[in-house]
């Protein structure tokens, strides 16, 4: 069985984070992240936003969202 990496950890964990705070089921933020492209942004942003709190995290996420086109 292979481990999740520590950027995948983080993802899970961003998913989890954001269904709580704004109340959706797993398969709203699951098309959510992918129509928006919010798992490449936390790929990306990984270095910076692992290091901030859960709600730092969930808002930069939201912003992201809805800055997307």
């Amino acid at each position: 069985m292979n481990k999740l990496t520590k950027i995948e950890q983080f993802i899970v964990f961003c998913l989890e984070a954001y269904k709580n705070k704004f109340n959706l089921n797993a398969l709203e933020i699951l098309g959510l992240f992918e129509a928006k492209k919010v798992f490449r942004y936390l790929e990306e942003g990984y270095e910076v936003l692992h290091t901030q709190s859960l709600d730092y995290v969930t808002l930069e996420i939201n912003e992201f969202i809805n800055n997307q086109k």
